[in-house]
C-alpha cells in the first residue's frame, strides 16, 4: 500500500528516546504531485549506483559524463568514498523496491570481494582505483595510497550493510562477517603518525610528504568517530580533542549571516559556512539528530549551515540569474570551469548552482528543499535532469548546462532523502555497538547511545 508522505520534522526527527524538536513552520505536507516528484528522483538517482556501475567492481564510478567524452579517460574509475555512499543507496534501494533483496546483497558481494582483494594501505583504500583491476589510481601525484577520510566514508557505508545483513540468512550473515573483518583490519592508529590528529593521506612511495593533518570543522567528523570507535586500532580520545578540536579552538569566530549563527569554526575560507556538503557527508549515517558534545549541537550547526547557504541564495548579493527560495544550493561541484568548492561568500559564489546542496538538505530544511527540487523538476527538467537524476551542476547566468555527474554528490541526495523518509541509514549506523561506545569516549550526548 502507499505510505502518504504526510511528513513533519517533529514526528520524523524524534526517536523513541529522543527529546529533538523543530519547530511548526518545519511541517512539510505533501502533495500527490510532490510524492512522484520525490519519489521519482530518489529512483533515478539511485540508477548511477546500480545501472550506472562500473561493472566489475560493482562500484560507483567516480564521474559519467552523458556524452561519453572524458578527456582524463577516467570512465572506469571508481571511487572509495563515493562508493560507500553507494553501498548505502543500495540499501535504500531495496527497502523502496527499487531492487530485489537479492539482487542488492549479490551486489554488495561483488563489491565486497573488490575491497577484499583492491589495493589497501595498513588496511585503508585509496582515493581511487582503476575499477577493473583493483589498482590504486593516483589522485595526485603524491596521493597515490591510503586515503583515511574518503575510506572512512566507505566503512560508513559498509557498516550499514552489516547491521542490515547480520540477522539475515546464511549469505547475509557471512558478507556482514567478511565487512567486520574489513572494518578491523583499518590501522587508524597508524594514520597517526605519532601525534595526536589523524592524516588524511599515507603513501608507500611517499610517506607522509601529503602532510595533511585533519582538523576540524569540514566535512571529516565521521573519520574521528570512527577511529575513536575501532574495536582494532581505536585511537584515544585526546587525538580527537587536541587533533580534530585543536583544545577547543574549532569554537574560535564561528561564522553567522542572514540572524543565523554557527557554532564551529569551518575551515579554509568559508566566511559564512563552508560547501554544503560539510552538512552532509559525516551524516549519512551519523544521525545529528540530538547529537552534542563539549563543542556543538550537530543538529543546529547542520540545519543553520543549511539555512545560511538558502538564506545567501535568497539574498542573491551578487545578483546571479536564477536565484531565489526555489533555487539555491551551493556546494563542490563541477564549475563553469572546472570544479570548484562552492559556498556563500563574495568568493566562492560564482553563480553556479549544485542540486545536491538543496535536496541532500532535506532533514534540515524540507520545506525549502522540496520547493527547489518542485521547480527544477517542473520547469527545468528538460535542461537539468537526465538518466541519473538531475546533473551535478548548472549556471543561468553562464547559460551552462553541463550533462555531466559525480557520485560523491549524488549520493548523498538517495540517503539524505531516505533518512528524512525513514530514518533508515541513520538507524542502521547508530545500531552498531561499537560506534555507541566511540561517541561515549569522546563524550558526545546521543539518544542512540545505550
Amino acid at each position: 500500500m502507499k505510505r502518504k508522505l504526510l511528513l513533519s520534522t517533529t514526528v520524523l526527527l524524534t526517536l523513541a528516546c529522543s527529546t529533538v524538536r523543530n519547530s511548526a513552520k518545519d511541517v512539510v505536507q505533501f502533495s500527490d504531485d510532490d510524492e512522484k516528484i520525490f519519489t521519482d528522483v530518489q529512483r533515478t538517482t539511485f540508477q548511477y549506483f546500480w545501472d550506472g556501475a562500473e561493472p566489475n567492481s560493482g562500484l560507483a564510478r567516480e564521474r559519467f559524463h552523458v556524452d561519453g567524452n572524458y578527456p582524463q579517460n577516467d570512465k572506469n574509475v571508481v571511487t572509495s568514498g563515493g562508493g560507500g555512499f553507494g553501498v548505502m543507496a543500495i540499501l535504500v534501494g531495496i527497502e523502496r523496491g527499487f531492487i530485489t533483496r537479492q539482487q542488492g546483497v549479490e551486489r554488495l558481494d561483488r563489491i565486497v570481494k573488490f575491497l577484499e582483494t583492491a589495493d589497501r594501505f595498513h588496511g585503508v583504500w585509496p582515493h581511487w582505483w582503476n575499477g577493473e583491476t583493483g589498482k590504486v589510481k593516483p589522485f595526485s601525484r603524491k596521493d597515490d595510497g591510503g586515503d583515511l577520510v574518503e575510506s572512512s566514508f566507505m566503512l560508513q557505508g559498509l557498516l550499514c550493510v552489516r547491521q542490515y545483513l547480520k540477522d539475515g540468512n546464511a549469505a547475509e550473515k557471512t558478507l556482514a562477517t567478511r565487512i567486520d573483518k574489513l572494518w578491523k583490519e583499518v590501522d587508524f592508529n597508524w594514520y597517526r603518525n605519532g601525534k595526536n590528529v589523524l592524516y588524511w593521506h599515507w603513501s608507500p612511495n611517499y610517506a607522509w610528504e601529503m602532510n595533511f593533518p585533519v582538523k576540524g570543522y569540514n566535512e571529516c567528523l565521521i573519520m574521528y568517530v570512527l577511529a575513536a570507535s575501532s574495536p582494532t586500532h581505536g585511537v584515544p580520545a585526546e587525538v580527537y580533542h587536541e587533533g580534530w578540536a585543536e583544545g577547543g579552538k574549532i569554537n574560535d569566530n564561528p561564522p553567522a549571516y542572514g540572524g543565523y549563527k554557527l557554532q564551529l569554526r569551518h575551515q579554509g575560507d568559508a566566511v559564512n559556512g563552508g560547501p554544503l556538503f560539510w552538512a552532509h557527508y559525516s551524516y549519512l549515517g551519523l544521525d545529528p539528530r540530538g547529537l552534542k558534545d563539549k563543542y556543538a549541537d550537530y543538529w543546529q550547526e547542520n540545519k543553520n549551515q543549511s539555512l545560511i547557504n538558502y538564506q545567501w541564495c535568497v539574498d542573491n548579493p551578487k545578483n546571479f540569474k536564477g536565484y531565489g527560495p526555489n533555487s539555491w544550493g551551493l556546494t563542490s561541484s563541477y564549475s563553469v570551469r572546472g570544479y570548484a568548492g562552492h559556498a556563500p561568500s563574495e568568493k566562492r559564489d560564482v553563480g553556479v548552482l549544485s542540486p545536491t546542496a538543496a535536496l541532500s538538505s532535506m532533514p534540515y530544511t524540507p520545506s525549502k528543499s522540496l520547493s527547489a527540487m518542485r521547480h527544477w523538476y517542473t520547469t527545468k527538467k528538460d535542461s537539468i535532469y537526465g538518466p541519473y537524476g538531475f546533473y551535478d551542476a548548472f549556471s543561468e547566468t553562464a547559460n551552462w548546462y553541463p550533462k555531466k555527474y559525480l557520485a560523491i554528490d549524488q549520493g548523498p541526495i538517495v540517503v539524505m532523502m531516505e533518512n528524512y523518509r525513514s530514518n533508515l541509514l541513520w538507524n542502521l549506523f547508530m545500531s552498531c555497538p561499537e560506534i555507541q561506545q566511540g561517541l561515549k569516549k569522546l563524550g558526545f550526548q546521543s539518544p542512540h547511545i545505550k
